[in-house]
């Protein structure tokens, strides 16, 4: 008897059989099957199977909610190494309340009333930051927030402590910021005059 994939083979088959096309939040719902935690599934696709899922936050040209899939060559993923006993611990310590928003496990979601509120383990500082997966590296964190929806998320950074910060930087880490600015910017890099 052969088993019906679940939403995340779903959104894997969907994303291999449209290599190259810019897809939508309506489309990736409807090719999970409809459920309600499909970004979750896309971010899992991203984090634990490595398949290189570009977002706004990657590149210009796509805007909030578009989705792009250029190889289906993954790229090392992070495993999976919070432990069920640590992902208890953090919830209990966090009262099983968002540490960004204040929403409560299982009550309406003050920012989306039409969801409950379900929490997740998310990171301080992010793994590819160097973040560990530590209890005191750990927080809950609601899935609204944990979407980054722009009105929950911590203020942005100044351009000024950006570039403090990246001057701080060795010199490796700074062409490697300079290196996903030009992927993330390919038109303006492209403009920019070269020095002589």
């Amino acid at each position: 008897m052969s088993r019906t994939p679940g939403a995340r083979g779903l959104l894997r088959r969907h994303f291999l059989d449209n290599l190259g096309r810019v897809m939508g939040s309506d489309e990736l719902r409807a090719a999970a099957g409809g459920i309600s935690e499909w970004a979750r599934r896309v971010r899992e696709l991203r984090t634990e199977e490595g398949f290189p899922i570009l977002t706004h936050n990657d590149r210009s040209d796509l805007k909030p909610g578009q989705y792009l899939l250029l190889t289906a060559k993954p790229e090392p993923a992070f495993e999976r190494t919070i432990s069920k006993e640590t992902r208890a611990f953090v919830l209990d310590r966090n009262g099983f309340t968002c540490q960004m928003c204040g929403a409560v496990a299982g009550e309406a979601h003050p920012y989306d009333p039409g969801r409950k509120t379900r929490l997740h383990i998310g990171h301080v500082i992010d793994k590819s930051m160097g973040g560990s997966d530590e209890a005191t590296n750990l927080r809950a964190i609601c899935s609204v927030c944990n979407e980054g929806a722009a009105n929950l998320t911590l203020d942005r950074p100044s351009v000024q402590k950006l570039l403090i910060q990246i001057r701080r930087a060795p010199n490796a880490d700074q062409i490697l910021t300079l290196e996903w600015l030009m992927r993330k910017f390919p038109a303006q890099a492209s403009k920019l005059p070269e020095k002589k």
